[in-house]
This record gives structure tokens, sequence and C-alpha cells, in this order.
């Protein structure tokens, strides 16, 4: 059966002839509430004017700042992520970022049935063990406060990457990037891991540019190449494709 949703026929015919487009779209566009003048950029989203500063995220710059250190000093990196789609496709997206400046990156997916969801001490401690200077958290991790307490009473940095809702209490962490922790007010509460993952990725390559990484004959990344991995996260993670996921979404498919 389906259920349609009542829409402003005025604002419906109004989009279908601005847009000149079938009146079914125009009311597809007012029943989702589009305002007139928002229309084209709606069906047209653009990453250039649709992508905010991403240091409008709570806690960015203290996270990226942690693995610049890393990347110029050329050690490795460990990327804990999870099983679903939206933390591979995250996991893939950094470790393809962060292989590409020639980094070694030690990635870590929980086993769902032998080791559950988020972060677990043995798994963080093996990174390490393997040489990891800093640990990336994707799509987990905002709610293993215990488990991060214990990693920094180690000695281990980690940083945290998420969407998920967020304890009262933030995890001990080198920086915690999450728009639904209560600090954050950048309005990105929409995001799928892996579009904060990309957010965290246009910042780090940012700031590795204005430091002088990329001189010489070290070549820059070009960060659209990685847009699929980011489509195909949001999609699958089911978040809601307004704003910045639209761009993402279409983005992705080129």
């Amino acid at each position: 059966m389906w259920s349609l949703r009542t829409a402003d026929d005025r604002l419906a015919r109004a989009h279908a002839q601005r847009l000149g487009v079938a009146e079914v779209l125009g009311r597809i566009l007012a029943g989702r509430s589009v305002p007139l003048d928002l229309g084209e950029r709606f069906l047209n989203p653009s990453l250039r004017e649709d992508m905010p500063d991403p240091s409008s995220l709570a806690d960015m710059d203290r996270a990226v700042g942690r693995v610049v250190r890393t990347v110029e000093a050329g050690k490795p990196v460990g990327i804990f992520g999870d099983y679903d789609v939206d933390g591979a496709a995250s996991t893939a997206l950094l470790g393809r970022y962060l292989t590409g400046l020639g980094l070694r990156v030690l990635t870590h997916i929980p086993d769902r049935m032998t080791e559950g969801y988020g972060p677990n001490i043995a798994a963080l401690r093996a990174l390490a063990a393997e040489g990891a200077d800093v640990i990336v958290t994707v799509d987990c991790g905002t709610a293993a406060t215990n488990v991060l307490a214990e990693a920094a009473g180690d000695g281990l940095d980690v940083v945290v990457l998420d969407h998920h809702e967020t304890p009262d209490a933030p995890p001990p962490t080198a920086g915690h990037v999450n728009p639904k922790q209560a600090a954050d007010r950048s309005g990105l509460d929409h995001l799928a891991a892996v579009g904060v993952t990309f957010f965290f990725v246009v910042a780090l390559n940012r700031a590795l540019r204005d430091r002088g990484f990329f001189s010489g004959e070290r070549q820059e990344p070009d960060l659209r190449d990685m847009l699929d991995l980011v489509a195909l996260g949001t999609v699958c993670d089911v978040v809601p494709l307004v704003g910045i996921n639209r761009a993402f979404v279409l983005r992705g498919q080129e």
C-alpha cells in the first residue's frame, strides 16, 4: 500500500513551473517541504556549495592534529572499524587515503559473533603491538568509555570518528569527532560514519597541505576519487538524504 505525504498544491505547481519538471516531481518536492528557492539545489546538489567547513565539527582540529604528527613521522596508523557496510566503507576510505600518503595502515574489523560491536582492549593492544602510533576508530567508539579509558591507561592514543548517540560523559580520546555529541554545533547529525570520515580526511588533507607536506614529488590525493565509498556507506546506513548527503550520493556515482 502506498502511504503518500500531503503536499501543498500551490507549492507543488510552483516547483514544477520554476524547474520545468513534471508536476509529480513538484509534488514530491513539496511533500518533502523543500522551499521554492531551494528546489534546484535539492535536485542538483554541489559539493562545493553544500560542503561545510570540516572544522565546524567539534574536536575535529584536535583529532586532525594528532594524526598529522603520525603522518609527518611516517609511522603506522591503526584503524578499528565495524562490520557493517558503513563501517567497512569508512575503514576503506581512511585506509586508502593514508596508504596513498605512503603510510603503513593496520586494520581490524571485529568478528560480530566473538568480539561484538565496538573496540575491545585486546584488539587495540594488538594494533599497538604491531606498531600503530595512533589508532582511529570509525563507526564505533563513542560508547566504549571503559575500553578507551583502559587504552589511555596503556598510553595508547585513540581518535574516534563516529555518528552514534553519545553518553553523557565523552570517552577519553586524542580526538572525538561525532556530530551527535553534546558539544557539537555543526548541524551535521544526519551524516553516516563514512561522511564523518570523509570530513576528517578533508580536514587532514588541508592541514598537511598547509604544512607543506605535498611539496616536492609527493602528490596530493584527489579526494573526489573516494566519493564512491562515501556514497556506498551513506546509502547502506539509510541516513536521511538531505544536505551534504545528497551531494555525496550524487557525486559518488560519477
